[in-house]
């Protein structure tokens, strides 16, 4: 090699040559310093005394058939100083050709010290993947740790339990020792649970008291619960931190895979719903999270998101039925009911979606709609010369909103030719029984705006004469369960006897739910009712056929003939419930 190039080089570079067998023929002072041998232990010595035993044999031999070729090689190689230390060099190889012949005459290594460097990265890298306090996988490396496991469960077919920790009591010790004693706690626990697991387990730090624990190889229930068993008595021993007694427990969540088959992301959701059961069942506990329940739940999430969309795209309708005066025909009044009309199922009665609406926030959308609906048809009606008052079914999530007084007065407002007295809400009594204080207060105000008000479901909820006494409703509804077996049922009979001896005590007026014949008609009156709907008198219709129907509707004669007429004999019940 050229001097003046060499002395470059070795100003600059960790370098050496050495001969076609890899005999070290040259060296450099930076090459001596790097790797602590004595030039004359280096010259004639086989380069393979570098060698660290980092690098598998298929590294060296595509490294040799490279530079064979008399092709220029680079990469880095780790290699070991004479002290056993290890240097990670980036390497250059280069095959030095014979001008005269053609051939490689020898090899030139220039060499540039990177370890400090990897060691800077591989401290960066495993900060981004660890949780700095605990020095526990954190949640992004968690994330590749559990598709590693998911994947070898796959492949060996070994159940594996997701599990979340989540530290009771830890707030408490964070407000009452301060963050430096809440901190050391959670490395105490992160050694504990690393203590407890075995060597191929996954425990994680999510954030604050999280934890995860990956168990692989779950080879049956006992030995599960065993394990959580263990991981709750190890969390609950006592601490001592800063000369300091503290006891904190813990609730854990579990999902079991291939039972529960999702991807990592889903599993670790699983894991947290569970967890916060074993919180709400007591603390200090493992909960295994249900897929056949969760199931059940996304069918639920699907129809309500389904019903969403109906409500966004005109799909829900409403069919109103009347209430009829039975003894003279007149219609007093209509309630409105909601209808699905399903693009691919046709119309979708309401038993089918509303009962899982209507634990969502979305039922208040839908009633307020409703209420909008009900007030633009009323004024349809009114300019027609026609109209009738509607009854509303509200849903508890709805009225026990603190702004349903506001929000009622805003769509009356929106509608002021509509007289609200044309409106009539009703809620069921076992909604009212359940906070009369704030239904008290909401329906006066209600009334104060005009509106009426119905108490419908009346005999389920056990309300009481003094919770009939503060609930001034106009009308009390008996419910059609009822209803539906008077003819049959003594009980039922006695009980709808009683409801109207108690509407007419307290001056309500009564609506009978449910009149599904003519016999049932005849009771009703004889018993005192005869306000009443139901399929017998007309199922629910679409509002532009209500005016025909209210036109051609005529009352069975029987209901229209007063009691002891025609040699029939007035009933005990007319005598007794008939005002004086």
């Amino acid at each position: 090699m050229d001097k003046k190039y060499r002395r470059a080089v070795d100003a600059a570079a960790i370098f050496s040559e050495t001969d076609l067998s890899g005999r070290i023929t040259y060296v450099n002072d930076q090459f001596c310093k790097l790797f602590g041998y004595r030039r004359e232990e280096l010259l004639g010595a086989d380069h393979r005394l570098l060698n660290s035993g980092q690098h598998p044999g298929e590294f060296f031999s595509a490294m040799w058939r490279t530079i064979a070729l008399g092709q220029v090689w680079k990469g880095e190689i780790c290699n070991r100083a004479k002290d056993g230390t290890l240097h990670w060099v980036d390497t250059t190889l280069v095959p030095v050709i014979d001008d005269a012949t053609g051939q490689i005459e020898r090899y030139l290594a220039i060499r540039f010290d990177v370890s400090e460097k990897r060691q800077l990265l591989h401290s960066l890298q495993w900060r981004v993947g660890h949780d700095v306090l605990t020095g526990l996988p954190n949640r992004t490396y968690l994330s590749e740790l559990l598709d590693q496991a998911l994947e070898f469960s796959r492949l060996e077919n070994f159940p594996l339990a997701v599990c979340m920790l989540d530290l009771d009591g830890f707030k408490a010790v964070n407000d009452g020792h301060g963050h430096a004693s809440g901190d050391q706690l959670l490395v105490e626990v992160a050694r504990r649970l690393r203590t407890i697991v075995r060597g191929e387990d996954v425990v994680a730090r999510l954030a604050g008291d999280e934890f995860v624990l990956v168990l692989r190889h779950v080879r049956g229930m006992e030995e599960l619960h065993a394990a959580l068993n263990r991981v709750l008595i190890a969390v609950s021993m006592p601490y001592g931190i800063n000369g300091k007694g503290i006891k904190v427990f813990a609730s854990i969540g579990v999902t079991l895979f291939p039972w529960d088959n999702e991807n990592a992301e889903t599993l670790l959701r699983h894991a947290d719903q569970a967890m916060y059961v074993a919180k709400q069942s007591g603390r200090n506990r493992f909960h295994l999270f249900d897929v056949s329940r969760d199931k059940e739940v996304r069918a639920t999430y699907q129809t309500v998101e389904r019903v969403r969309q109906a409500l966004a795209g005109n799909e829900l309708r409403l069919h109103f039925q009347p209430k009829v005066n039975m003894r003279n025909g007149t219609v007093v009044g209509l309630e409105a009911l909601l209808r699905w009309k399903h693009p691919q199922r046709g119309l979708v009665p309401p038993r089918e979606f509303l009962p899982l609406v209507e634990e969502t926030d979305l039922i208040v959308e839908i009633g307020e709609w409703v209420m909008e609906q009900v007030l633009t048809q009323l004024q349809q009606w009114q300019q027609a010369g026609q109209g009738w008052p509607v009854s509303i079914n509200i849903s508890a999530r709805h009225f026990q909103r603190e702004d349903f007084v506001e929000r009622l007065q805003q769509v009356l407002e929106r509608h002021p030719a509509v007289s609200p007295r044309m409106l009539d809400l009703q809620i069921v009594e076992s909604v009212a029984v359940e906070n009369l204080a704030h239904v008290s207060a909401c329906l006066q105000s209600c009334q104060a705006l005009g509106v009426g008000f119905s108490l419908g479901g009346f005999g389920t909820g056990y309300c009481s004469l003094n919770d009939l006494k503060h609930l001034r409703t106009q009308t009390i509804k008996i419910d059609k369960a009822f209803v539906r077996d008077i003819l049959e049922d003594r009980d039922d009979l006695a009980l709808t006897e009683a409801v109207i001896g108690l509407a007419r005590a307290f001056g309500r007026e009564v609506v009978a739910e449910g009149l599904d014949s003519l016999e049932h008609g005849l009771l009703l009156l004889r018993l005192g009712c005869e306000v009443a709907q139901g399929y017998f008198i007309a199922r629910p219709m679409p509002a532009e056929q209500v005016p025909g129907w209210v036109t051609d509707f005529i009352p069975p004669l029987q209901w229209r003939q007063r009691p002891g007429v025609q040699g029939e004999p007035a009933s005990a019940c007319d005598v007794s419930l008939r005002p004086v």
